[in-house]
């Protein structure tokens, strides 16, 4: 682990804190390293991901247990990708539509578009970014993008009043420091502290309170909306890159741990993956008469992945870093919520 790693994680959560996350968390084996107090974008892109794996820990007490368990048992998690939820939609408020309010910092931070997933029947298309210096080893993000255009105008129009507040958490001295990081591939690691710490709050959610009648009008039409209605963007899942998704699946149901029924199996056989069901957090809500009132609503889950290597061109073996898009769907439904 990189001086420069440790460094930056502290700045931003303090050093103890700091030092628990990275004893839980595989740092990627041959991280492209920075001169001296010039971390790389490969650093900052993994220091950025280890302090998100932290908000994970925070609000998912069946992940938290589980990665305590590893770190009990002398491991570490292996984090493989974050997921995302995003709204493409005009009415935004302040923030850009859809994706482009993450791929803005994705790509000056080493990003590279991995693959696109039509996830038709939740009406959202996926897309996967890997990092460019060390793909295998830094996890990627799964970003997708939610189309009120296929559903109802009725919940158009509830979309619109629920996201039409967002503000923009960006701020302008971090946009020319990305443009900066862009350029160089590294920056001074004050300034590197400034941009995680302002990335970090990317991910939460950017709009007001939304009203109770329009959360329930969204959820007859989309969980995974109404989802995005009392969380945003913060972290919809973070996962675990294990040697035998099966196995795993098998212990963590015999230890009682509300674990997906059934394992998804990508088109190729390479990718597998299952998750815990959300844990379910308490929202506030806006009722009829301006009143604040409180539900109970599902928030982010713990996922786990198994990747098989395969020879391309003939010769190289590579993991596949690659998702499916009906994996995907089955993973989503761990958000599913009732009326």
């Amino acid at each position: 682990m990189s001086d420069h790693i440790l460094s930056l994680v502290s700045a931003c959560v303090g050093a103890t804190k700091a030092a628990k996350l990275l004893s839980l968390i595989e740092t990627p084996a041959s991280l492209p390293a920075g001169a001296a107090g010039q971390p790389s974008r490969a650093e900052i892109a993994h220091a950025l991901n280890v302090v998100l794996f932290d908000g994970i820990l925070t609000r998912v007490p069946t992940g938290r247990e589980y990665t305590e368990d590893v770190a009990a048992a002398g491991g570490k998690v292996n984090f493989d990708h974050g997921a995302l939820r995003t709204v493409a939609w005009q009415a935004n408020g302040q923030l850009p539509p859809g994706e482009a309010a993450f791929t803005r910092f994705l790509r000056p931070l080493g990003y590279r578009l991995n693959g696109t997933y039509p996830l038709d029947r939740i009406g959202m298309t996926g897309r996967s970014y890997a990092h460019e210096d060390a793909p295998d080893g830094i996890a990627q993000f799964f970003v997708s993008e939610f189309h009120p255009e296929r559903f109802s105008a009725e919940l158009q129009a509830a979309v619109t009043r629920v996201v039409s507040t967002s503000v923009d958490p960006l701020r302008p001295d971090t946009v020319a420091l990305l443009w900066k990081l862009d350029r160089d591939r590294t920056l001074p690691q004050d300034e590197a502290i400034h941009v995680i710490c302002n990335l970090t709050a990317c991910f939460e959610r950017h709009h007001d309170t939304p009203r109770l009648e329009d959360y329930q009008r969204i959820l007859q039409e989309s969980a995974e909306m109404a989802w995005i209605a009392t969380e945003g963007n913060a972290f919809n899942h973070a996962t675990d890159r294990v040697e035998d998704v099966f196995a795993l699946s098998d212990q963590q149901r015999a230890l009682g741990r509300p674990i997906k029924e059934k394992v998804e199996v990508s088109g190729s056989g390479r990718v597998k993956q299952t998750a815990f069901r959300a844990d379910p957090v308490m929202r506030e809500f806006v009722g009829a008469a301006g009143e604040i009132v409180m539900r109970e609503v599902p928030g982010s889950f713990y996922e786990f992945i198994t990747r098989d290597r395969y020879a391309d061109g003939g010769s190289q073996n590579k993991l596949d870093l690659g998702f499916d898009a009906s994996n995907a769907q089955g993973i989503f439904k761990m958000t599913a919520a009732t009326v």
